[in-house]
C-alpha cells in the first residue's frame, strides 16, 4: 500500500533520508505545458540543499536537452544540461552506440519534432523527415506512385524513429510504413498514450506511433520510460546506487513502473498529472507507488 506523505513532516523527513538521488519526470510533476506548479523551484532547491542529486527524466521528445534547459531557466528552475535525460537523447544514444546497423543503412526517418533531430545531430546520426517542410504537406498522386515503386524512398534509411509529432499527416505515415515494410528497424522515443498540457490531456507519442503498429503488426522498441534500456543508460551516466534512488512521477505505466522494474529503492507518485490514487488501488493496477503526495512541493514539509 502506498504511504501518503502530504502533511506528515516526520514521514517526509524519513522518506528523504532514504535517498540520495531523485529521478524526476517533468510533464505532470514539474509543470503542465508552460505552467510550473507552485513551489516547484523552491522544492528542487530544498532537495539540493539537503545534498540530494536531481535528474530530470522525461519521455517528451519534442525538446532536446538544451531546449529543456532553456525552458527550465525561463521558468526560474536552476539546472544544467547534464541533469536532463530525455527520450530523444536516449533514442539517439541507442541508435549511435548500441544499434548495429548494416553498412549503407545508417539513416533515420523521423516522425517527430526538432528535439529528436537535435539529439540525433549531437550523436552525428543522419536523418530525414521530421520538421522538413517537404513532409509537412498533403499527399499527392505522384507520392502514391513514388512510394509504391520505391523511387521516393531513401535507400540509406535503416530506422524509423517515432515520437510525439505535432504535424503528423498521411504523407509521413506513408513514408514510415514503406520503410518498415522494407525492413527498417522500428523505434519509438516512448509509447505514452497521452501527455498533460495546459491543465488537460492530449495525444502522446504512443498515439502517433500506434497507426504504424497497426499497419505492420509489429511493436517498436521503446526507448523512454519504462524501458530499462533507458534506466541502464541513466545509471551508466550518473553512477548512482539504485537502492538509494527514488523515481518521482505522475504515471503508473511509465514513471512508477520504470522505478519498480529498475529495482530502485522507492517510487513516489504525485497527483498533479495523469494518474490518481484510485488508479493504483484498482485490482488491475499496472503498478503501485511506494509513496505519494498531492504535489511535489509537499516534500518541503514545514518549509512549504
Amino acid at each position: 500500500m502506498a504511504q501518503y506523505l502530504t502533511g506528515d513532516n516526520a514521514a517526509i523527513d524519513a522518506f528523504l533520508d532514504q535517498f540520495d538521488v531523485f529521478l524526476l519526470d517533468c510533464d505532470g510533476v514539474i509543470w503542465s505545458g508552460d505552467h510550473v506548479f507552485p513551489g516547484v523551484p523552491e522544492t528542487l532547491e530544498y532537495l539540493r540543499s539537503k545534498g540530494k542529486k536531481t535528474v530530470f527524466v522525461t519521455n517528451n521528445s519534442t525538446k532536446s536537452r538544451q531546449e529543456y534547459l532553456t525552458k527550465f531557466t525561463s521558468k526560474g528552475i536552476k539546472s544544467d544540461v547534464e541533469e536532463i535525460f530525455g527520450s530523444a537523447y536516449s533514442s539517439a544514444i541507442y541508435i549511435s552506440r548500441i544499434l548495429k546497423l548494416p553498412p549503407g543503412k545508417n539513416k533515420v526517418f523521423v516522425v517527430g519534432e526538432s528535439g529528436i533531430e537535435n539529439e540525433l545531430r549531437s550523436e552525428n546520426v543522419p536523418f530525414i523527415g521530421g520538421t522538413d517542410p517537404a513532409f509537412r504537406r498533403d499527399i499527392t498522386p505522384e507520392d502514391f506512385k513514388g512510394l509504391a515503386d520505391g523511387t521516393l524512398l531513401d535507400p540509406e534509411v535503416g530506422v524509423v524513429l517515432a515520437g510525439l509529432d505535432f504535424h503528423i499527416n498521411y504523407l509521413k505515415l506513408s513514408h514510415a510504413f514503406q520503410y518498415l515494410r522494407r525492413g527498417a528497424v522500428f523505434l519509438a522515443t516512448n509509447v505514452d498514450s497521452t501527455f498533460p498540457m495546459s491543465h488537460g490531456f492530449f495525444p502522446g507519442a504512443g498515439s502517433i506511433s500506434f497507426p504504424l503498429n497497426y499497419m505492420t503488426g509489429t511493436t517498436p522498441v521503446a526507448l523512454g520510460k519504462p524501458s530499462q534500456a533507458m534506466m541502464d543508460a541513466i545509471e551508466g551516466k550518473f553512477h548512482f546506487d539504485r537502492k538509494r534512488t527514488c523515481m518521482i512521477g505522475d504515471r503508473l505505466n511509465t514513471d512508477i513502473k520504470f522505478g519498480i522494474e529498475g529495482k530502485l529503492g522507492g517510487t513516489l507518485a504525485v497527483l498533479t498529472g495523469v494518474h490518481q490514487k484510485a488508479d493504483w488501488e484498482a485490482e488491475d493496477a499496472v503498478a503501485v507507488p511506494a509513496f505519494y503526495v498531492d504535489k511535489l512541493s509537499d516534500l518541503r514539509g514545514l518549509a512549504n
